[in-house]
């Protein structure tokens, strides 16, 4: 049952749809009230009908609403506004932390004496299994069963914890291992683009469906219409417990789209193209809105592409409106009929419809591009926005090995591989994977590489032996669709196997290297490579044995496969020979989009989808055999070593203790620009001589087991250990140093930074951090605040942060403070050894001017002004409740 606010502005209106009614809150009704809003940026119009419905003189006044109509006059605003999702969609890293937070706050509800009952989702949320699946077996028939029982093995106690949260939690569903990545399930299945549902009053109310996930990637779904954004898991849990999500009106940024992409030229050379342009812009915080005749030469699942990707650009969400490609799209996916008519309508009597007529929208700003101007493209070696030219991509690679990566003394050197086989170099492609999120949801990327992989295969090309491939669809509809193109046996002959329906290398699940590879790369500090489909290339994440990791199409990673090596310029060196001796160049191997669109239309029909989700929540052989135990509260297990019980809760009363000011505080780390939440926070792998690594082996966990960060997001014990712990990380406390490591200031010894932050908490010194530009970038990692929460930071101090993880540090009750006027820790001589004082905690207010005094290891003292960014009135009630959650849990025991 959908709440609904008072509706002051009288704007309820009725739709008739196929002889049924449906109530909506009409935005043509709220215009003779507050103004025209038909120029409005069709986001915005999203986010005006969610105030109208609403709407109820506390959390929602009319003068919010008024302040959306006023943004066509002035779009830079300061207003703050209160709005509601229709759901949360969850991925399992992100999900299994959320509902161990749901279990201990049932604990700590008890224990203050309310109803466990009282928590639960408030809102519909749909959790999908799919970043726990790691590519260990590839190239082969079995791989896939074979990786399906090494996951269960694995997560067994991460799958029944779940396994009880889907039965002891109201408005909670959870999509099983092997059914495909949360994105794709959201786009196929789970998204309606219009929300229908009952209201108190028994009417049926139609509205968008909007969303937040745990999934920075979740603003994928922006391609269907469905505007929905990554968020926290701590936010997360707040929206699902009924807290509105607080924000900024936002700017919009309009993206005008032309002409048509060119021969050859595939969507993820336009995503890659795009990315680079918007962070050139600058869109961090802000909607981008794509328009302009261009959207008509555009797919849905073109235009999904290009939404997956805006955590790369750095926008809040990439968003296409409603129009016939969506009708479309909806009726490929088999969706119902009714409810596609209610879309149709819905988004015409709104003017949320586009078409050929529509005027463009006002915006805060704009670009442009003719597709016509896109070229093959690569994005590395290390961020999604590092474009390179396909044609250019050995020279841009042959720069980074002599510059950044130091190799200029002997770069051409190889060295034999134990198996005797062949030899290995830099730049040597060591993993191809087409991998999922942000093009397995596109068949014709898909059927592209499919038919790279024909042709290649016709010519007897083969990848090269150091090439580990693999091929991790977003769906099990990617399988029927290619049986019936009869393009599964040209990709398994090419060892492009089905390995799993997830994540996988994306996330950092690429699985070990063969051993003998691993050891030639570690042995001889090889500058390895590695090319993937996936959208995220940060340092350290796809692999450890990995530097270099570059972000392609599906079809190039078939073609990097086959040339093996990133050195050569893929577009002109042979790919190999035929039988006569003749060269085989990429061009004889690459499909044209008329080929590509042809095989499309013939092989993706609306029953794949119909079939294959007609009971997507029941699991296979494995997911039924796995016992549910608990009831209203989790039995927890005292000896798991990936579900436990967080602190967060001990000691909990119903009025918060005041904030205290941080006096004498330690940096626990001096960090540089684009640190990222894999560099807070890994996913990937869990070294042996690690805080982490050696906390697992005390509880008899042997190495083979330790699984990745990622899975073990349940035990904060491995969790805080794991907090800037990535082996890439450069902490300028420890100079000279590569790894979580810090200088512990007492002694001068270079010791773990979480073995340091132990001995700081021992003494009650408290901990910040000093960091560059663009801190926080990439995943919406909840554990990336957690942990910084846990092992005692009280504050971090950085030129610039990205949105979803500012957003997180408060919701962890820790303090986010902004260089000012142009200072860095740099400029300001601060060299990460000083001592660091911030008074007046406790009558802050939303981005006011805060001071930060030191002293020098001399004596000598300085200050400097920040900028407080705690940016909501909403967030200062979170800080000043010691975070999100303790605010949430005593509003509901109250």
């Amino acid at each position: 049952m959908t709440a609904i606010g008072h509706d002051r502005l009288s704007t309820r209106r009725t739709l008739n749809v196929d002889g049924k009614s449906y109530d909506y809150f009409s935005l043509e009704a709220a215009a003779a009230r507050i103004g025209d809003v038909s120029r409005l940026p069709f986001s915005m119009k999203v986010l005006l009908e969610n105030l109208l419905r609403f709407e109820d003189d506390f959390t929602v006044k009319v003068g919010d609403i008024e302040a959306i109509a006023a943004w066509l006059k002035d779009p830079k605003s300061d207003h703050e506004i209160q709005y509601r999702p229709a759901r949360v969609l969850m991925q399992d890293f992100t999900g299994v932390p959320c509902v161990v937070d749901l279990a201990a706050m049932r604990d700590a509800m008890t224990k203050l004496g309310g109803d466990p009952q009282k928590i639960n989702p408030l809102v519909p949320v749909d959790l999908v299994i799919d970043h726990s699946v790691m590519v260990d077996e590839f190239g082969t028939p079995q791989a896939f069963e074979d990786n399906v029982e090494l996951e269960y093995a694995r997560n067994i106690e991460r799958y029944e914890f779940l396994r009880w949260g889907s039965s002891a939690l109201r408005n909670f569903r959870v999509v099983p291992p092997g059914t495909g990545i949360c994105h794709q399930v959201n786009l196929e299945y789970l998204a309606q683009t219009v929300w229908v549902s009952e209201s108190a009053d028994g009417k049926m109310i139609a509205y968008p469906d909007t969303l937040v996930g745990t999934d920075s990637h979740t603003t994928m779904v922006n391609g269907l219409g469905v505007l929905g954004w990554g968020v926290g898991g701590i936010e997360a849990e707040a929206a699902m417990l009924g807290q509105p999500v607080s924000m900024l009106v936002p700017e919009v940024v309009g993206f005008k789209l032309s002409g048509n992409l060119p021969e050859g030229v595939t969507a993820t050379d336009l995503v890659l193209t795009v990315t680079q342009m918007l962070r050139k812009k600058g869109v961090v915080g802000r909607f981008v809105e794509f328009y302009g005749p261009g959207l008509d030469n555009l797919s849905l699942a073109d235009r999904a592409t290009i939404a997956n990707m805006a955590p790369e650009y750095g926008a809040t969400c990439g968003f296409f409106p409603v129009d016939n490609k969506t009708l479309d799209y909806l009726r490929l996916t088999g969706r119902d009929d009714h409810r596609i008519a209610i879309i149709e309508a819905y988004s015409r009597a709104q003017g949320m419809w586009r078409d050929s007529s529509t005027p463009d929208p006002v915006f805060t700003d704009t670009l442009e591009l003719d597709l016509a101007a896109v070229l093959p493209s690569l994005a590395g070696p290390r961020r999604p926005q590092d474009r390179v030219l396909l044609n250019q991509a050995d020279e841009a690679f042959e720069a980074e090995l002599l510059g950044g990566y130091g190799k200029s003394e002997n770069p051409d050197f190889r060295v034999p591989v134990s198996t005797g086989q062949h030899d290995l170099g830099h730049g040597d492609v060591v993993i191809a994977a087409i991998t999922s999120c942000t093009n397995t949801s596109n068949p014709s990327v898909l059927v592209a590489a499919g038919l790279v992989a024909r042709k290649a295969r016709a010519l007897g090309l083969q990848r090269k032996p150091w090439v580990k491939s693999s091929f991790a669809p977003g769906s099990q509809v990617v399988t029927d669709y290619f049986n019936k193109a009869g393009l599964t046996e040209d990709m398994d002959s090419l060892g492009f196997n089905l390995v799993g329906y997830g994540c996988t290398t994306c996330i950092g699940n690429s699985g070990p290297l063969p051993e003998p590879i691993s050891e030639a790369i570690n042995a001889n500090d090889l500058v390895a490579v590695s090319v993937l489909s996936g959208n995220r290339n940060f340092e350290g994440r796809v692999s450890p044995d990995v530097k270099a990791n570059y972000l392609a199409s599906p079809p190039l990673v078939v073609a990097y496969a086959l040339a093996g090596t990133i050195r050569s310029d893929i577009t002109e060196t042979p790919l190999g020979q035929k039988a006569d001796g003749t060269d085989i160049f990429l061009k004889d191997i690459w499909p044209t989009n008329g080929e590509v669109a042809e095989m499309v239309q013939k092989a993706v029909t609306p029953e794949m989808f119909r079939s294959r989700y007609a009971d997507v929540f029941k699991g296979d052989k494995h997911w039924q055999a796995i016992r549910v135990t608990g009831g209203d509260t989790y039995s927890w297990n005292p000896s798991s070593t990936y579900v436990q019980n967080p602190p967060y809760f001990v000691g909990l009363t119903m009025t918060p203790a005041p904030v205290a000011d941080i006096v004498n505080a330690r940096a626990l780390a001096l960090l540089g620009d684009s640190i990222t939440t894999d560099h807070i926070s890994p996913a990937g792998s869990i070294k042996a001589d690690s805080p982490g690594g050696r906390y697992l082996m005390e509880r008899q966990v042997p190495k083979a087991e330790f699984n990745s960060y990622g899975a073990r997001r349940g035990n904060h014990e491995v969790m805080m250990r794991g907090t800037f712990a990535n082996i890439r990380i450069r902490n300028r406390l420890a100079p000279g140093t590569e790894g979580g490591v810090t200088t512990y200031l007492p002694t001068g010894e270079v010791e773990a930074i979480y073995d340091a932050a132990m001995k700081y908490k021992e003494t009650g010194t408290p901990l910040i951090i000093l960091a560059g530009k663009e801190y926080g970038t990439g995943s919406s990692r909840d554990w990336a605040a957690k942990g910084t929460n846990l092992l005692g930071v009280r504050a971090v101090i950085a030129e610039s942060f990205e949105r979803i993880h500012r957003s997180n540090l408060i919701g962890m009750g820790v303090l986010a403070l902004q260089f000012v006027n142009g200072e860095s820790a740099e400029s300001l001589g601060l060299k990460g050894d000083e001592t660091f004082t911030i008074d007046s905690l406790q009558s802050l207010k939303p981005r006011q001017p805060l001071k930060v005094n030191y002293t020098r290891t001399d004596g000598s003292t300085g200050s400097f002004e920040t900028l407080c960014r705690i940016d909501t009135e909403n967030e200062i009630d979170y800080f000043y409740a010691g975070g999100i959650l303790p605010y949430v849990l005593r509003k509901l025991a109250a």
